[in-house]
């Protein structure tokens, strides 16, 4: 049977305000009669109710996340940041996993809000999402961090890598070793490959190699089948007698599904073929050759975004208003990881 705080108030012999106030801690309890109720609610096992607590103090310390995919490392690595952070202050997070549809994220934004959460953290949001206005209005609903994703314009706040200046060391990195026929590998539906795009042809044409320029798109670049998707894809692509001398990948499970297809094909990397990733998930460690690849500096984003919150709950629970709060955007620059999987042609 369930444990209610009437039933610890009896345990206790103390009226349920007592006992509400000893759990809230928000209101001056005798020591003797707080120990009372303190031995009762162990004793019972008694767990209060988070959102009845919310309901009356206005904050029921949770923070909602939501990501675009837990089976791509990079998410998991930004989670355990985030909750690093917010855990040393008491805080429990609920974690949604969006499956990159738009929809589904809608769905778990109203589905946090309901459970009163103090605040949300979304990684990678959905683009539409973030044109719509929809996140803008949500901001002015809860404290909001958004971390990368489409930001021109927008009025929330942003902790964000620059990736476009780490696209254009990876993509100058290749040059730099002779090759002009370079691939892109990217996935569908992402601002953060649009983005790597853009800068892969504006790199080509600035160093003339704009000749051969081939995007290949692998489908969705974040689930369990993404690196065997990405190498079925690229084996095709070897057969052509106008193979890529390279290969630059959006992340580096689409850039471990290119090592595989060379492997599949007798090709070695990087004696015949050179591959550079984007992220420095373990994988790009444990993979033979090990990955050349771009740090996202994941853990900190985390960090970062759970600081940047914590701060806008603090000023959302003093009232400040949302037009004195303003939006906040804090930008880390990325850093190219030499390893393996490049060689000079």
């Amino acid at each position: 049977m369930k444990v209610t705080i009437d039933d610890v108030a009896k345990e206790a012999d103390v009226s349920i305000t007592t006992v509400s106030r000893v759990i809230n801690n928000n209101y001056p309890v005798k020591e003797e009669t707080r120990k009372r109720v303190e031995k009762a609610i162990e004793k019972l096992n008694f767990h209060p109710n988070i959102l009845a607590r919310g309901l009356i103090n206005q904050k029921t310390d949770t923070v909602g996340i939501i990501v675009p995919s837990n089976t791509n490392l990079f998410f998991p690595t930004v989670v355990k940041g985030i909750d690093s952070v917010l855990r040393k202050k008491g805080y429990t997070i609920y974690l949604c996993d969006s499956d990159n549809n738009e929809n589904e994220e809608i769905r778990y934004v109203k589905s946090l809000l309901g459970r009163m959460v103090d605040g949300i953290i979304v990684i990678d949001p959905q683009t539409t999402n973030v044109k719509s206005g929809f996140y803008e209005k949500i901001s002015k609903e809860v404290p909001l961090v958004c971390i990368n994703g489409y930001n021109e314009g927008i009025h929330c706040n942003f902790v964000l890598n620059n990736e476009e200046t780490g696209t254009i060391e990876a993509m100058e990195y290749l040059i730099s070793l002779g090759h002009k026929k370079i691939a892109f590998v990217r996935g569908e539906k992402s601002y953060s490959y649009d983005l790597k795009e853009r800068v892969y042809k504006k790199i080509l044409d600035k160093y003339g190699c704009d000749q051969y320029i081939k995007i290949i798109n692998v489908g969705y670049g974040n689930n369990d089948y993404t690196v065997d998707n990405t190498m079925k894809t690229i084996l095709q692509v070897l057969n052509n007698p106008n193979a890529p001398t390279a290969f630059f990948a959006c992340n580096d499970i689409m850039a471990l599904g290119v090592l595989n297809a060379c492997k599949r094909m007798g090709l070695n990397v990087p004696e015949d073929i050179s591959v550079i990733g984007f992220d420095n998930i373990i994988i790009s460690k444990l993979s033979e050759p090990k990955i050349t690849t771009v740090d996202q500096n994941m853990y900190t984003l985390g960090e970062t975004a759970a600081e940047m919150l914590l701060k806008c709950i603090d000023k959302n629970t003093n009232k400040i208003t949302n037009k004195s709060k303003g939006s906040e955007r804090i930008v880390f620059n990325t850093r190219l990881i030499i390893r393996e999987s490049c060689k000079k042609l």
